[in-house]
This record gives C-alpha cells, sequence and structure tokens, in this order.
C-alpha cells in the first residue's frame, strides 16, 4: 500500500493524540474563524452584533473579537476577560475570534489600538476594551428596558440575564434590539478590584488547547492551492548592493519556477519593513526553493561596511567614551567636579558592555501573499496585523480596501513588531505579482537572524564617589550605543534608559550618552533598553553598595525610601527570597531590580559554580509590581517566559559581527537556554493598586541576568561586566 502523508508538527501531535499517547478533551469555538473567514468579523454562529467588538446568537454564546495579535502572552484571553467582566455574563458561554483588519483600516478604526507591543494591552488599552463590555451591557439594559416601559436604573444585568420587577430575560433576547441603540453617554467601568467578579481570577488561556493539539494556524502553516514556495537572500552585509546572480545554473532543477530580484528603494533604509537587495528562487517546495537558491552563484559588493566588526565598534566606542555627549539627565550639582575632588579611595568605576542580540523567534520569518483581481490576502506574523495590510497595499499599489489580513496565532514576537514586520512581507507580496501566482516566502534561520532588526549594543562607563556612610555622593555614566541612524530613542529605549531613570536618590547625578549610527538594523526587543541597561546599572549598584560595605538588598531599600511602588517590590523580596551574602563557595545569590513599562520588578537569583566554572542558575524569585492584575496565571507564564527569554541572551547569545556580516546565524552557534538549563522560578505580587495599571510581559526580564551576575560575584569573587556570561572564565580555586 503506497502511502501519500506529510509529517508536520500538526499531524504529529494529531497522530500521537490518535495513538493514545496524548488524551485532551477540550473546545475552544470559533478560535480560527477569523482565519478563514472571507469576512472575519462575520461570526461563526449567526449571532447578532452589539457592537464592534462583541456579537450574541440565540443560544447565549457570546462571540468576542480580539484586534490583537496572539503571541503566546494571552492577547486573547485578556481581551475576552475584560469585555465579559463589564458585560457579565459566564466565562464559559465565551468564545472569541480574532477582529477582522480590513473593517478597521477602513471603517473609522473602530478598535482604537490594533498593535501588540511594550506590555500595552492591558495596561494601556482597558479603558476602552472594557468600555465596548460596559457599553453593550447598558444596551442591553436600555432594550430591555423599553420592552418592559421601565426606566434603564431599574433593569440589573447579571451572568448573561437582564431582570427586572420579577421579569427576566436571556441577553440574546434583546442582543438586535440593543445594537441598534445609541446611548447619550458611555458608562464608567469599574476601576476598583472589589468590583471585579472575573479579573483577578487565575483563568486558562483559551489558546493553549489548540496549540497543545497542533490545530492553531500559524502564518507558516499557510497552504493554499497553486501555492509556490520562495527562499530569499540578501545582501549578508545589510544594505550592500546584489551584483550578480546566474539563474541559468539552476533553472532546470526539479520544481524551479522562477528566480526573482529583490530591489530596494533608494533613500528607504530606516523604516523595518524596508526592502533590501536580494535574490529569491521560487519553486514547488521550499526545499527545492532554498537548494536551488544554495546552488546558485550569486555575488555580492558588501560596500564600505564590509569592514565593520565588533573590534572596530569596540574601539569607536572607547573614544566616545572619553568625549562628552549629549546630557539625557541632570540632579543636584555638577557631579564631574565632585567626582575630581573626591579621594581616590572612595571613587568606583566601571565599564561595561552588551553586544548585538537577535530576537530569535520560535516561528522562522515568513509571509504569505495571494493576489487575486477583486482581493489581496496576507498571512503574516505581525504584531500589528493593521501594519500588514499597509504593507502589501503599499507594495502592491492597491487600495487597502482590497486587502485582507488573515490573522493568525504568532509563534513569538519578542518585539519589532513581530517576524512579519521584517522586510518578509513586501518580499512576498512583490514576488506573488511577479511570478502570478499565491507565494509563501520562508526565511532560514541564517536569513532570519542575518537580516533581523537586532538588540542594539551598548558601552556604558559609570563613576560614583561614596560619602562616609558609604552611599553615593555624586553618579555619572556616559553610554554609547549604535543603531541604525544614530537616532536617539528607538521605541522607548535609548542608550540609557534604566540608568538615567534610575530609581536610586543620589543628590548629584550628570547622565550623558552618544547615538552613534551603524549600518545594522535595530528595533525595540521585549524590554527595551531595560533589558541591556538593567544589566548594567543593577551590577553597578552592587558594587557601589559592597564599596560602601553595605548589603546590597539593604543598600536597595535605603537608597529608595519614600519611593512606593519600589519599596513594595524591595520589602517584599527581603520577606520571601531569603538573599544573604553567607553561603560556600561556589554559590551565591544576588538581587537586581528594574523598571520597565511601568511596572516594577525585583528578582533574586541563585547559582552554583563549579571550580571548572560551570554555571547553573538554580532559582529565580520574581517580585512583581504592575499596580493590578487581570489574569494571575497568566501574567506568571508571561514573567516566567521573560526571565527565561533574558536570561538566554545575557548567559549563551551575543552575535558575532565580522566583516560588516554576523557569522553565528543558527543555534549551533548562537545558543538559547534549553530546557534542562531552565531555572526555577517563583513568582510573588505586591500590588500597589492605587490607579496606574503597568505590564507583564516584559518586566521580569531586565532585573534577572543582573540578578545572576551578581550572584554569580558572590559565588566565585569575579565580576562579569559584560554578554554572553558564560564566555568568561568563571573558574575559581
Amino acid at each position: 500500500m503506497e502511502m501519500d502523508m506529510m509529517l508536520t508538527r500538526r499531524t504529529l501531535i494529531r497522530s500521537m493524540s490518535a495513538a493514545g499517547g496524548m488524551i485532551i478533551g477540550f473546545q475552544m469555538p470559533g478560535a480560527l474563524a477569523a482565519v478563514v473567514a472571507p469576512r472575519p468579523w462575520t461570526t461563526p454562529t449567526d449571532g447578532v452584533e452589539v457592537n464592534a467588538w462583541l456579537a450574541i446568537d440565540a443560544d447565549g454564546i457570546v462571540t468576542i473579537r480580539v484586534p490583537h495579535t496572539e503571541q503566546g502572552q494571552g492577547a486573547l484571553t485578556s481581551v475576552a476577560m475584560l469585555v465579559a467582566e463589564e458585560l457579565d455574563v459566564p466565562w464559559d458561554r465565551i468564545q472569541t475570534v480574532f477582529a477582522d483588519m480590513n473593517r478597521h483600516v477602513n471603517d473609522g478604526e473602530e478598535y482604537i489600538v490594533t498593535t501588540t507591543h511594550g506590555s500595552q494591552l492591558v495596561r494601556l488599552q482597558h479603558p476602552h476594551i472594557m468600555q465596548a463590555g460596559a457599553s453593550a451591557r447598558e444596551r442591553l439594559k436600555e432594550a430591555a428596558a423599553r420592552a418592559w416601559g421601565i426606566d434603564r436604573s431599574q433593569v440589573t444585568a447579571r451572568q448573561g440575564v437582564l431582570s427586572a420587577n420579577g421579569r427576566s430575560a436571556p441577553y440574546a433576547e434583546f442582543a438586535a434590539e440593543a445594537g441598534s441603540i445609541m446611548l447619550a453617554e458611555e458608562p464608567a467601568i469599574k476601576k476598583n478590584p472589589d468590583e471585579w467578579w472575573l479579573l483577578g481570577t487565575p483563568t486558562d488561556r483559551l489558546d493553549v488547547p489548540v496549540k497543545v493539539n497542533g490545530s492553531a494556524h500559524y502564518a507558516i502553516d499557510t497552504r493554499l492551492d497553486g501555492m509556490v514556495y520562495a527562499a530569499v537572500k540578501c545582501c549578508p552585509v545589510p544594505w550592500g548592493r546584489l551584483a550578480s546572480f546566474d539563474f541559468d545554473q539552476v533553472r532546470d532543477r526539479p520544481g524551479v519556477v522562477a528566480a526573482v530580484e529583490l530591489k530596494a528603494v533608494p533613500g528607504i533604509t530606516n523604516t523595518r519593513d524596508a526592502m533590501q537587495n536580494g535574490v529569491a528562487v521560487v519553486a514547488d517546495s521550499w526545499y527545492r526553493a532554498k537548494t536551488a537558491l544554495d546552488l546558485m552563484p550569486v555575488e555580492w559588493d558588501f560596500g564600505p561596511e564590509g569592514s565593520v566588526s565588533n573590534e572596530t565598534l569596540a574601539a569607536q566606542a572607547a573614544q566616545m567614551l572619553e568625549e562628552d555627549g549629549e546630557v539625557s539627565g541632570e540632579v543636584g550639582a555638577d557631579a564631574r567636579d565632585l567626582l575630581a575632588a573626591a579621594p581616590a579611595d572612595r571613587v568606583v568605576s566601571a565599564d561595561y558592555h552588551r553586544p548585538y542580540e537577535t530576537h530569535a523567534r520560535m516561528e522562522p520569518i515568513n509571509a504569505t501573499v495571494a493576489i487575486y483581481e477583486d482581493r489581496v490576502d496576507v498571512w503574516s506574523p505581525v504584531q500589528d496585523q493593521a501594519a500588514a495590510l499597509k504593507v502589501v497595499a503599499d507594495q502592491l499599489g492597491r487600495d487597502t480596501r482590497d486587502v485582507y489580513v488573515n490573522t493568525v496565532f504568532i509563534g513569538g514576537a519578542f518585539g519589532g513588531n513581530g517576524g512579519g514586520f521584517t522586510a518578509v512581507t513586501r518580499q512576498a507580496a512583490e514576488i506573488a505579482k511577479q511570478v502570478g501566482r499565491p507565494t509563501k516566502v520562508v526565511w532560514p534561520r541564517e536569513e532570519d537572524i542575518t537580516q533581523d532588526q537586532q538588540r542594539p549594543p551598548h558601552y556604558t562607563r559609570m563613576t560614583a564617589s561614596l560619602r562616609d556612610n558609604g552611599l553615593p555622593e555624586a553618579f555619572f555614566s556616559r553610554a554609547v550605543w549604535f543603531n541604525r541612524g544614530g537616532v536617539e530613542q528607538i521605541g522607548p529605549a535609548t542608550a540609557d534608559v534604566c540608568i538615567n531613570t534610575m530609581p536610586y536618590l543620589v543628590p548629584n547625578r550628570r547622565h550623558e550618552r552618544h547615538n552613534v549610527h551603524a549600518h545594522i538594523p535595530t528595533a525595540t526587543h521585549r524590554g527595551p533598553g531595560a533589558n541591556q541597561n538593567g544589566f548594567i546599572i543593577e551590577q553597578f549598584a552592587d558594587e557601589l553598595a559592597l564599596a560602601g560595605d553595605w548589603d546590597p538588598l539593604e543598600w536597595r531599600i535605603e537608597m529608595t525610601k519614600g519611593l512606593e511602588p519600589w519599596q513594595r517590590v524591595l520589602l517584599k523580596l527581603k520577606e520571601v527570597a531569603g538573599f544573604t551574602t553567607d553561603l560556600p563557595r561556589g554559590q551565591g545569590m544576588g538581587v537586581a531590580v528594574a523598571e520597565d513599562h511601568n511596572s516594577y520588578c525585583g528578582a533574586c537569583a541563585t547559582v552554583s559554580v563549579s571550580r571548572r566554572g560551570e554555571v547553573r542558575v538554580e532559582k529565580v524569585v520574581l517580585v512583581h509590581n504592575s499596580g493590578y492584575i487581570i489574569n494571575p496565571r497568566g501574567a506568571g507564564e508571561q514573567l516566567e517566559g521573560s526571565v527565561v527569554y533574558e536570561l538566554s541572551h545575557a548567559l549563551y547569545g551575543g552575535l558575532d559581527l565580522q566583516g560588516g556580516r554576523f557569522v553565528n546565524t543558527n543555534f549551533d552557534t548562537y545558543n538559547l537556554m534549553r530546557m534542562p538549563q531552565a531555572p526555577e522560578v517563583e513568582i510573588h505580587y505586591a500590588l500597589s493598586e492605587d490607579g496606574w495599571w503597568g505590564g507583564c510581559g516584559e518586566p521580569g526580564g531586565p532585573p534577572t541576568p543582573p540578578a545572576v551576575a551578581n550572584a554569580i560575584f558572590f559565588a566565585t569573587g569575579k565580576r562579569v561586566r559584560s554578554t554572553p556570561m558564560l564566555r568568561h572564565d568563571l573558574s575559581w580555586a
């Protein structure tokens, strides 16, 4: 018997389930409806739309339309919880679909915000998301009030039922009427956690079941009739030129369809999705396309950037650290004068460095575009699906009304607006136009790392003087970072963010920075700025504490007195972590804190280091203060994930730039943390709950590497001032 079967992640998981290796019962109604529906806002149950955010069917099932991407951070669940809280409908009557971006872009942007980044979904968007639920609830009450001849204030809405004066009816009975009602004034939303019935309750993520059983659809899973596959190479030195390629050498290989030259638009180099010069081979399978591309002779003109390396950047940074920079913050008297006058034995100084880092997303960068006479369909792992629509419309010169984004699950994003907001989506659109067939572009890991928008490298010098009580009198910092265009800011990140905004109450401070142009494309990474600079400032804080004969945790408590969010975190960390500097040689504990996206997080790491210098991070205790938490289970998952993400880069990562290009471009040379290496993570909350909201997706990352580095110091006596930490000799006698 002949079998024709493609073995994929999905078929493997399904076969395991069928064979009895995994028995899971679940249902997530409509989770994928928006992926395949031509009009994704049409509910799978033919429900009645009350407003753009939700529809209710005859059985009382509420379909919530989520305009934010699900990249593993729990957006589907969080948005649904925020709406359901105000709508007041049983959680088991909720189903979710992705909102339609064509409707959003072309019909007045009724979802207000569709981006999913910077721990901002709950932190910044909860008012209008909750408002959608509250508005629907009040419209339902008004519809019932009109039918019953009473005032709306007499109607209660609770758990999907409207009630008044002994009468009751399910929401579904009045959904159609509610959809046509306009309220004179939008209702207030619940702001006090004491009012919540759902928010604040540990809730399972809705996307987990479909991911476990393999039915969740990612962009890379897209299969279309007549689809071809494209493998792409762009100049390994960004912004270099394609000199030549010889397609004749591979055009007759099996399955090969065409070669397409990709051309950068002159003058457009700073946008994240900008096309670079390159070439694609198109074939009937990606393997055939990739094989032919690897065999095809290609010559590059690297241009003047072909001599840049980590060493040349370090030399340039060393020079800049000796030169005055832009003043980014100053407090009290001129710290330089005070430092110059301080006795040498009371001055502490150190240089720190973090290199280029890549996102290393789990899902390889990819996009699929299908062009038809009356519409264009797009599948792309972009953190803002509306951005993918606009990119394709721009590349093809089509009206945005003709372009439809099929929102899918994203296999990790971690900043830079996701893998689809690189050049890949433009490439897919251009290649599909030239070959006249639906086209999927997949970047191999080497192209992914080479062409990704990297985390900028930082070089920082810090100097402080100590008073008689061992606490700092003056503090001076100078930072150098290299980024495309030499711009001051990338998202919320700057060269010295987390340093010039440190919480420590030093009376005299001066902070300077240099923003230096480099050819490597740069963009935000998870916890931008705080991820790099948290490692720097929080180790120097330990150095200052120890130089002044202070316990590092007590020093931080003393230096943040009066700052409630910080004190809350530090005092809780002292309570739960068991921090001590008195451990046997080869063992150490370290602490660090960082603020990121309006959240405050402290970490206490426990490490063991063998005599040969082999490091094991045993445990990380986190204390987190984001003001409020709407789903403790989801928040804990995000915090734990951010710990592992940042430790991966700080311990094992680091891009090696040689000859203008990165040379460690796959996981054999750019290492990430594996499961057996992951530490135990223990999470505690110390919530202020006094009016401000922070995020949870990123803040657990920045304090973790410095806590580990500080622990390594106590275990070995060696201070690790650059990453990756495991490239240092950490052996001890």
